[in-house]
């Protein structure tokens, strides 16, 4: 499997929808939803309300991607605004107990739920938990800020989770960091399922063209 998600963290705020509709025309198979607190991450974007109007005006499967501070209390909100997908830090948990309950918080509004890892998180933190989500957002760069460089040892990671993952089809294996031509393709090659890409795909005149190039 190989589906790209354009984050559009790295968007044009002044004319979104556009930006937007590029992705879906293009052929993306995801949109990624960056929500962030300025607390769990330095930075903020879109609140609870604007989120609500980028659903309203977008058919594409939302990958929402919350940096929060108690994710069991924000992830259902945006699940019941209509992400399809919310996915939450597992380092925003206290414990097993706490990222059990927000697993189920979410699905239970409605949307898929899957977990995220910063790069210093040890891949195996994830494994308990592979059987509950939907995917597992490798992060490959410090979540917060858009544009900084992709971190080779997270090839490791996905390799990794592959390996433990099997031949099931689930969880999903997504990488969101630094995604290029030359990283894209390394990380399908090491068991990756959807890349997220934003500064790369948004930052270049024929968006279609990189998207499709991602893909191989």
């Amino acid at each position: 499997m190989r589906l790209i998600a354009p984050s559009i963290l790295a968007a044009e705020k002044n004319k979104l929808k556009e930006e937007i509709r590029l992705a879906e025309l293009s052929g993306a198979d995801y949109l990624h939803v960056d929500i962030m607190d300025g607390k769990f991450v330095p930075e903020t974007t879109w609140d609870f309300s604007f989120y609500q109007k980028i659903r309203s005006f977008n058919p594409l499967f939302h990958d929402v991607h919350i940096m929060v501070e108690k994710p069991w209390i924000v992830g259902p909100l945006f699940a019941k605004a209509g992400a399809d997908n919310v996915t939450f830090h597992l380092e925003a948990c206290q414990d097993e107990k706490q990222v059990r309950e927000t697993i189920s918080l979410i699905k239970k509004e409605g949307a898929k739920a899957s977990i995220s890892i910063k790069p210093n998180t040890p891949i195996e933190d994830v494994f308990p938990y592979l059987d509950d989500v939907y995917l597992v957002l490798v992060m490959s760069v410090e979540p917060g800020l858009g544009g900084q460089k992709f971190i080779p040892s997270s090839l490791k990671k996905i390799e990794g989770l592959k390996k433990r993952k099997g031949d099931k089809e689930f969880p999903l294996i997504e990488v969101d960091g630094g995604i290029n031509e030359e990283t894209g393709p390394a990380c399908f090659a090491s068991g990756a399922d959807i890349l997220v890409s934003g500064s790369y795909l948004f930052s270049h005149p024929d968006f279609k063209k990189r998207l499709e190039g991602l893909k191989g």
